[in-house]
């Protein structure tokens, strides 16, 4: 780690009850998934972290909502975002205005939200729990995110994304009761919490470097794995704007493949690539 991430701390804001109150019932769910255990149960478990993380994530709020390093039909756009709301990882314009903030300031204490200078606890989940009104109130951080903000679609999906888990839980629960409820919300949720919130903490702190940026991103490949492409963060953060973030042939990016796959199928144009002076191995 570099020693400019050893900044003195600013002040918190005050701690937010509702979301750790909210943090740990999802966590105890969580726990109590173990006693009703089925493969058939993880086996989904695994397919909605793929189809809401990689898909929904990845794929949606971040490679095509924050960069838009791609471009997909509107009713695509909107039903991918749709898979990012199930996440439970925030309504679209919330996710996309910080993820943008961050790459304007990044690791900056006051600007970046979840800036990695102030621990890799505050960047993992600590700037959730102390939340702070730039990034948390919506007629603020709405201006980051003006091409989401002034869509009708993307301002009822910010507001109401929670309400998404109600149709998912009844239709886990008709196909396989509540083995698939605990496993397929719960667990799910706290799997792909934590997935993504590396990227935030562990990708600024641990790997290498391909590129010499500004902040201290680095490539870790256990963080690649984990979030289907994600991990590679130093190529991310040196061209944002790049749909593929994995670029050697040992980068394995998940994100990437679904994307291809949505350009040969004639949905995905416009797709940004790797500058030809980074070659391909």
């Amino acid at each position: 780690m570099s020693s400019n991430l050893s900044s003195p701390i600013p002040s918190y804001s005050p701690i937010s009850w509702p979301f750790i109150l909210f943090f740990i019932a999802i966590h105890l769910l969580a726990i109590a998934a173990l006693w009703f255990f089925s493969w058939t149960a993880f086996a989904m478990t695994l397919f909605l972290h793929w189809l809401l993380g990689s898909i929904g994530i990845c794929l949606g709020y971040h490679r095509l909502l924050s960069h838009r390093s791609f471009q997909v039909p509107q009713w695509l756009e909107y039903a991918i975002a749709i898979l990012g709301a199930l996440a439970m990882q925030g309504g679209p314009i919330f996710w996309v205005a910080g993820h943008r903030l961050h790459h304007a300031y990044t690791e900056d204490e006051i600007k970046d939200p979840y800036s990695a200078r102030r621990g890799f606890w505050w960047s993992h989940m600590l700037w959730l729990v102390y939340p702070q009104p730039e990034f948390f109130d919506y007629e603020q951080y709405a201006r980051f995110a003006p091409d989401l903000a002034k869509q009708p679609f993307y301002r009822w999906l910010n507001r109401y994304f929670l309400l998404l888990q109600l149709p998912l839980g009844i239709l886990l629960y008709v196909i396989g009761g509540w083995s698939f409820v605990l496993w397929g919300m719960f667990v799910r949720a706290v799997w792909l919490w934590h997935s993504t919130w590396f990227i935030n903490s562990v990708t600024h702190l641990w790997g290498y470097r391909t590129f010499e940026t500004a902040d201290n991103s680095r490539n870790l490949w256990w963080a690649a794995l984990l979030t289907y492409g994600e991990g590679w963060h130093n190529n991310h953060h040196a061209y944002p704007q790049v749909a593929k973030a994995g670029w050697q042939w040992w980068e394995m990016d998940v994100t990437w493949w679904a994307i291809n796959l949505l350009q040969w199928l004639g949905l995905a144009r416009k797709v940004n690539l790797p500058p030809p002076t980074c070659s391909q191995r």
